[in-house]
């Protein structure tokens, strides 16, 4: 038969009956073009070997246009799906013709897709098992024709259907031809052998089918070895990822361990003359490893990232299948396997991919732990970038392997670190970290690994002194932290771990004693996240953990601090520890987890906390009994309460317990019901009181037991149902009576101290004790000698009472000085009283009720005590005294006539010698005493003063000189000897002129306005001519001007009285009133206001006494007083007056237009003045917020004298009733009192310049303008000023 008559090109006019080779028609299938194919032809022309390739091919090409056509395509399968297979193979079989057999391979696998469609996977099966049939046969003899059947058993494979596997006949055969294959030199072939055996292993894994067992066991190690020849020799991409597929099938499977245990010198059947033998020698008789390992190097550098990954795919299938050895781990390090991750890692690009399989390499290798750490150490730098880029995905799962590495090296590994890669390290940790703030978390084991290596890197050596390290501890602490305590999932490692951060945290650098900024600001930090976060959150988990391993942990990180070398800031936290009811907490601890760990670790940190509140190792009592103490408070009660005269180990319980009670009662923390601990101290008292003195314990001393005692005997006292045992009570105080004992050098409770004060059969053993403390004191310059007792809590005792804490002071001030103590005592005792006065003021007054004058006057009657630093402190002391007591507490007026008069017969000296000190001091004094004369005290102590010839000498000669200074008086401010001293002597002078108002009225007349001592005789008590006064307040600087225009404003005020008491004329010569009133004048308008309402006032006194001798105004003055009116005015109408301009500075002012207003003979420019436009545009500026006193007043004149129209006074009442209720609702009031703001301002001043402060205080509190006293007083004088506008408003409608 002719091989073309298998095709008619022609279409017949109707389907042909035959072919031209009269085959049946059931063969012959139409195509859509009209013609037709005859697939016995077909077969015929591609089963011929001799067919001519041209034909062939064309037959291909007309058969795959056919089979695209779906009526065909559906004939062929329906009637003769099997037709074809085996000339198709043929057509591999024999043609070498790369096209045709691609064309047929091409087809081949059409048709196995077209059946597959329609369920019919016989076809597919069919081929598979022609092509392995071909290739188990070995008759190709690796020809390129074996070469195309290969192929196309690869792509029939390559479908990855199950059942193909089961259609291969002869399977061994199969295998080991294409063993044999694989020692060929062609790439070619070797690529594609190694993708037909990865899909038969993969199908056959697929399958499960036994039959080959036997052949892959005996050609396991050709197996394994000749894929891995290939692959360490292969160039080519496409052959090494075949070769690495193949490989991974073959681990998965433990091909791998299989060719381990096989040797290659095992040899069966399949091993015929088609292999090519291996011995020991091939691959330099290298062992699997190496090969394996000289075998992926190749892959690794690849830049086909897909070959990379797989690459590193099957070293981890190598390794982890393996259970690998530290000896091979160590070969395959030994070949730079590690190096060539790192160099991979490194040119990655931190491709995921790639990062997470090297990643999971390297940690296979680091078993090897030596051999690997040199390779890591190497590699390091590779890290670290990596490191970045994976901590920026939260819960990436290659982190940890990372951490790892990282820590592995940074432990080990310490010199190839930098400090730059320390700082960029902890830079990354603490952005993870970071994270922890959000809703993303951390992994548990991430978060561990995280806390270690932040911890090895503080363990770093180049780590200290980096700030931006210290700074990502800090960071990352406060995170941790935050994360751990505020999530109730978290894991129980990860608060471990975050504990062991925060510790190490905390020693880091403190053992070389560093005290930089940096390390002092961490400390402080961690102590911090302590005191806030770690120990709330433990007091309110305690009882909710499970397991004792969290609560040992917090208290060994606690204890850990305690530990440390202690400062203030350890002490501070001890302190908040003991504050938070710690040894209860522990107690109760204790009780969830009683085991021996617990409560071991429970009473060494009780030692610890003892050991930083007292020092000196005075928690050893309580390490030493650590093993014997019991579980349970209450049984520490029951030791205490046993006889311990001949039992050592009790006697050490007793000791230890007694520290625990004392500790915790001073800070509050009850561990055991009052009721108890009482009885149990006094039982403890009965049976041991004999060998207290011989058995007293180094820390454990009799004060203790006294402070515990005391403790516990107030709380029996303020809760009256306590009952206490008299014959213990007596005990106790006969022990005390026999030995030298002393509370106030320990830590004591106030109420245990209150309780030791409240007894008068200690009052001499306090006595002595509070004598001891005071030489202590200040021989330490006044620093705290213990750690509780200080002045400021002798101030508490005695200011609130019920004790004899202030009769002891006085009593031991007094035996001092009655029994010729030494100097230092006396002025120890006497400093610490004063120190005591100035903490409490109110102390001043519980000395005076008992009998503190007299003392001190004894100390100023007897020669004996003369020494300057006496004097000078009894003196600050009378000064705190004078100036803390209120009036009424200072009624012994004979001991203060002795003092005054010790201090004036003083004076004189003191003058005479320049001792500036000693004046000031004595000039203080004698104010003082004047100002409480005012409130009728004192009154003889006062005649003293005032009637004192050294002193009246001493003022005039002070005020004459000063007042020949004329214009150079300004230069002798209160910064010169001279002007201190003046302005003291202003002082006394202005609180007698007050006391003289109060008690000696009759003093003041017309002299004080002679202002020439030769005019009448000389005065014989303290005062001040006027026009001296005058002198002062034109010349003086700023402060002598306002003390003078007080002095000034007291006497004129004072002769007012006297003139409406006597109505005597005025004596003074003529003109002498003119002078005062321009010196007056002329202040109208100084800088400081409070001058000028002085100045104010005093005219319009003068204004006054004019009056009242009918002198009419001059023309100078009242153009001067027409100016003052129109400044007034105009101030007032201006809209843009600010509130505080408006309220104070038209006062001065107002004052003046009240006096005038009031006079009979009014200007007659006033009218033009207040007309009724300015008084308009004046009332529409005043609001609720700026209505004065002086403003009120100014408006009711106004009204009386005519000037205010009934719609002025409407709109006025509307303002002040508004102002009103403005007072009413003011929320909050300025209580502060001109006293309590200088103590304030004089904190750190001496004795003189504070007195001086406050008899300043004192003279401004008489001020209208002084702001710094009661607000309250002045809206009172305000509302009473309205209420007399509203009330004359009324009279006037």
């Amino acid at each position: 038969m002719h091989p073309t008559a298998a095709l008619s090109l022609q279409p017949p006019l109707k389907p042909p009956v035959t072919c031209s080779q009269g085959h049946s028609s059931n063969l012959i299938l139409p195509t859509a073009e009209g013609g037709f194919i005859c697939l016995l032809c077909l077969s015929v022309l591609l089963s011929n070997p001799k067919s001519p390739t041209v034909h062939v091919s064309y037959a291909l090409s007309q058969l795959s246009q056919a089979i695209s056509q779906s009526q065909f395509l559906h004939s062929l399968l329906t009637f003769h799906s099997h037709f074809l297979i085996s000339p198709l193979v043929f057509v591999l079989s024999n043609f070498d013709d790369e096209p045709i057999a691609n064309q047929t391979i091409d087809l081949i696998l059409r048709i196995c897709e077209a059946a597959k469609s329609n369920s019919n996977e016989d076809v597919q099966m069919e081929f598979a098992a022609r092509v392995s049939n071909w290739l188990s046969s070995g008759s190709l003899a690796w020809s390129r024709r074996q070469l195309y059947m290969l192929h196309c058993f690869g792509v029939l494979l390559d479908s990855q259907e199950s059942k193909l596997y089961a259609s291969i006949k002869d399977k061994d055969s199969l295998i080991c031809n294409l063993i044999t294959g694989l020692q060929l030199s062609s790439e070619v072939i070797q690529g594609e052998i190694m993708f037909v055996l990865y899909r038969l292993f993969l199908l056959h894994f697929i399958d499960m089918d036994d039959n080959c067992t036997d052949v892959y066991a005996a050609c396991c190690p050709k197996l394994v070895r000749l894929p891995l020849e290939v692959l360490m020799k292969s160039e080519s991409e496409d052959v090494r990822l075949n070769c690495v597929a193949l490989l991974t099938v073959l681990a998965r499977r433990g091909i791998f361990q299989s060719a381990c245990i096989n040797h290659v010198g095992s040899v069966n059947s399949c091993e015929a003359d088609n292999f090519m033998q291996t011995s020991e020698h091939d691959i330099d008789g290298s062992s699997l490893e190496v090969l394996f390992a000289e075998a992926v190097k190749g892959p690794l550098l690849s830049s086909d990232s897909q070959l990379q990954i797989a690459t590193l795919d099957l070293i981890i299938l190598f390794l982890s299948h393996r259970d690998a050895s530290g000896e091979e781990l160590q070969v395959l390090i030994e070949q730079n396997i590690a190096d060539y991750i790192f160099e991979m890692l490194r040119l990655s690009g931190r491709e995921d991919p790639i990062v997470n399989s090297s990643l999971q390499v390297l940690d296979l290798l680091s078993a090897a732990e030596q051999p690997f750490r040199q390779r890591l150490a190497i590699g390091f730098t590779t890290l670290v970038p990596i490191l970045r880029h994976v901590a920026e995905v939260p819960f990436h799962h290659v982190q940890c392997l990372l951490l790892k590495l990282i820590l592995n090296c940074v432990s080990n590994c310490p010199g190839i670190i930098s400090t730059s890669d320390v700082g960029e390290i902890s830079i990354i940790l603490t952005r993870m970290f970071n994270n922890l703030d959000g809703e993303i978390g951390m992994l548990p084991e991430t978060f561990s690994l995280s806390c270690r290596l932040f911890v090895a890197l503080m363990k770093f050596p180049s780590s200290p002194g980096n700030s931006i390290f210290i700074t990502s501890i800090m960071d990352a602490s406060r995170s941790a932290v935050s994360y751990c305590l505020s999530d109730s999932q978290v894991h129980r490692d990860q608060i471990l771990h975050f504990l062991y951060l925060l510790k190490e945290a905390y020693a880091y650098n403190k053992g070389d004693g560093s005290s930089k900024a940096t390390d002092m600001e961490l400390r402080i930090c961690i102590l911090d996240l302590y005191k806030i976060k770690l120990l709330p959150w433990f007091m309110t988990v305690i009882n909710d953990l499970e397991g004792e391993d969290i609560a040992l942990g917090v208290i060994e990180t606690f204890h850990s601090i305690l530990l440390q070398d202690s400062d203030t800031h350890t002490e501070k936290f001890t302190v908040s520890l003991v504050s938070c009811s710690w040894f209860s907490m522990l107690f109760g601890c204790l009780g969830l987890f009683p085991t021996e760990r617990m409560r071991d670790r429970t009473y060494l940190i009780f030692g610890s906390v003892v050991d930083v509140l007292l020092g000196d190792d005075s928690g050893q009592p309580i390490r030493d009994a650590a093993f014997l103490l019991p579980y349970d408070p209450t049984d520490l009660l029951f030791l205490l309460g046993q006889k311990s005269s001949h039992n050592q180990e009790l006697f050490c319980c007793q000791s230890a317990v007694l520290l625990i009670l004392y500790i915790s009662s001073l800070y509050n923390d009850r561990i055991a019901d009052d009721k108890l601990i009482l009885a149990s101290l006094e039982q403890y008292i009965l049976l041991n009181s004999s060998d207290f003195v011989v058995r007293v314990s180094v820390s454990v001393t009799i004060e203790l037991l006294v402070n515990l005692y005391g403790l516990h005997r107030g709380f029996a006292k303020m809760s009256y149902q306590i009952p206490y045992s008299p014959e213990a009570e007596r005990i106790l105080f006969q022990l005390l009576s026999d030995i030298d004992w002393n509370s106030l050098s320990t830590r004591i409770h106030f109420t245990s101290l209150k309780w030791l004060f409240q007894q008068e059969k200690l009052w001499k053993s306090l006595s002595k004790q509070i004598l001891r403390f005071c030489r202590q004191y200040y021989s330490s310059n006044g620093h705290e000698i213990t750690q509780t007792i200080n002045l400021h809590v002798f101030a508490e005792l005695i200011t609130t009472g019920d004790n004899f804490v202030a009769m002891i002071f006085i009593h031991l001030l007094g035996e001092l000085v009655g029994n010729t103590g030494q100097d230092y005592d006396i002025i120890s005792v006497v400093k610490a009283m004063t120190e005591i006065t100035e903490v409490a003021p109110a102390v001043s007054d519980q000395f005076c009720m008992h009998g503190i004058d007299d003392v001190m006057l004894s100390i100023y009657l007897y020669s004996r005590y003369t020494s300057p630093e006496l004097h000078v402190v009894i003196s600050q002391l009378v000064i705190s005294i004078l100036i803390s007591a209120r009036s009424e507490s200072i009624l012994n007026d004979g001991a203060w006539i002795g003092i005054a008069g010790k201090l004036l017969d003083s004076l004189t000296p003191a003058v005479a010698l320049d001792g500036w000190t000693e004046v000031i001091l004595t000039i203080s004094i004698l104010s003082l005493i004047l100002h409480h004369s005012s409130n009728q005290v004192l009154t003889e102590a006062t005649k003293t003063i005032i009637l004192s010839a050294p002193l009246v000498s001493t003022v005039n000669i002070t005020i004459s000189e000063a007042c020949s200074k004329g214009p150079a008086l300004l230069d002798h401010d209160e910064g010169t000897n001279t002007g201190e001293v003046l302005i003291l002597v202003l002082l006394l002078l202005f609180f007698s002129l007050r006391s003289m108002r109060a008690n000696l009225p009759g003093l003041i007349d017309f002299r004080f306005l002679h202002d020439n001592d030769t005019e009448t005789e000389m005065l014989s008590y303290i005062s001040i001519r006027c026009h001296d006064c005058c002198k002062l307040m034109h010349y003086g600087s700023p402060l002598v001007k306002l003390i003078s225009s007080f002095c000034l404003m007291e006497m004129l005020t004072g002769l007012s009285d006297y003139i409406n008491k006597k109505t005597d004329d005025l004596k003074c010569r003529e003109g002498y009133m003119s002078s005062l009133s321009s010196v007056l004048e002329g202040l109208i308008f100084f800088d400081d206001i409070r001058v000028s309402m002085n100045c104010a006032q005093c005219l319009s006194l003068l204004m006054e006494w004019e009056e009242l001798e009918n002198e009419s105004i001059t023309a100078d003055k009242s153009n001067w007083y027409r100016l003052i009116v129109e400044e007034l005015v105009m101030s007032l109408v201006t809209p843009s007056t600010t509130s505080n301009t408006f309220m104070v500075h038209h006062k001065p002012a107002a004052l003046i237009v009240v006096a005038l207003l009031k006079s009979s003979r009014v200007p007659p420019w006033m009218t033009k003045v207040f007309d009724d436009l300015s008084i308009y545009k004046i009332i529409q500026n005043v609001s609720p917020s700026n209505v004065s006193t002086e403003l009120v007043v100014l408006f009711r004149e106004l009204m009386n004298s005519g000037y205010l129209n009934s719609e002025h006074i409407a709109h006025l009442n509307q303002v002040f009733q508004a102002c009103r209720r403005h007072i009413y609702n003011k929320s909050e009031m300025q209580y502060t009192t001109a006293t309590e703001h200088t103590r304030n301002t004089a904190v750190n001043q001496d004795h003189a310049t504070k007195a001086r402060a406050y008899l300043f205080s004192l003279m401004l509190s008489h001020s209208v303008t002084e702001t710094n006293g009661l607000r309250s007083q002045c809206w009172k004088e305000l509302l009473k000023e309205i209420e007399l506008f509203t009330k004359c408003s009324t009279e006037e409608d």
